[in-house]
């Protein structure tokens, strides 16, 4: 099947969902207005609200700052972090360059000085969030705002880190002690293997993919309560209808029988991306996939 071997690695589709069944009406367009031909997707004269010889005033770019898109209709994705107790989550996005080949002057500007100023220039990759679980004692790691037992980290906190502090990052995310190297027989040895394993397979089937994804991000979960860590991989050693890893839960699974999983890496966040057949692989992307690797098997190393 074409694009099979990517598709594993993206979540999966449930289906779209209205959220209303009236039009919000903040985000109609006022019968009034004079539509720009690229966003109404027609020429002035084929609108049916058009004044003629009216100029076209082209839309300025501005950041959203997060803001909300207007919309009734949304996709539902599966939930990746479903079959943990306690989810480690982390947001690592990808790219040297952050914007399409649509993207407004201002826009191309504003993501280019975001990428100087951080590790997306130097290393194809920035941490743009994550949250540990801290549990009651909500000791472990530095950093980010508790709350709910907790560690949050913003994207500010990784705009922070260099090239030569990144790694930092990555020790916050797995708990470790500054410039700590996970024990051998640390169950988080084994979670960060199969980061690098996930990692090295997505890399190998993006090499064989003709495609761009401009601000795509690799979003990490793994299991941060210990105990429940060590109940999934003892429940692996078992046998598979006792336990299975993240992304190969079993579709017969009842919702109330989650089985329970160590870790699982998906590749999101699609809003600037295209397959580009003749143009070869994305070696934008590829970058940073090959740093992230280099950064996560230094954590194995003494």
């Amino acid at each position: 099947e074409e694009h099979s071997r990517f598709a594993t690695f993206i979540p999966t589709f449930m289906g779209t969902l209205e959220l209303n069944s009236e039009p919000d009406p903040a985000a109609a367009v006022p019968r009034t207005a004079i539509l720009n031909p690229t966003e109404a997707g027609q020429s002035i004269t084929e609108s049916p609200h058009a004044i003629p010889n009216a100029p076209v005033v082209e839309k300025a770019w501005a950041p959203s700052n997060g803001g909300k898109i207007k919309t009734n209709l949304a996709i539902v994705l599966e939930n990746v972090a479903a079959p943990f107790k306690n989810p480690n989550i982390l947001d690592v996005k990808l790219g040297a360059r952050l914007w399409d080949d649509n993207a407004p002057p201002a826009k191309r500007i504003k993501l280019d000085k975001v990428a100087e100023e951080t590790t997306s220039k130097s290393l194809g990759f920035r941490i743009a969030g994550m949250r540990t679980w801290q549990g009651a004692a909500a000791s472990a790691g530095s950093g980010g705002t508790l709350k709910d037992g907790y560690r949050l980290y913003d994207k500010h906190y990784g705009r922070t880190l260099t090239s030569e502090t990144v790694r930092q990052g990555f020790e916050d995310y797995f708990l470790l002690e500054r410039g700590g190297v996970i024990a051998t027989k640390s169950p988080l040895r084994i979670v960060v293997k199969r980061f690098i394993e996930d990692l090295v397979e997505l890399k190998s089937a993006l090499e064989n993919e003709e495609s761009r994804m401009y601000s795509a991000s690799l979003l990490f979960v793994y299991e941060g309560n210990r105990d429940a860590l060590v109940d999934a991989l003892a429940r692996e050693k078992e046998g598979p209808a006792n336990g299975v890893n993240g992304d190969e839960a079993s579709e017969e699974e009842d919702d109330d029988q989650q089985v329970p999983a160590v870790q699982g890496l998906k590749l999101i966040d699609f809003a600037h991306a295209e397959w580009t057949p003749g143009q070869g692989s994305d070696k934008n992307l590829l970058y940073g996939l090959r740093c992230t690797i280099e950064v996560l098997e230094g954590l194995l190393e003494a």
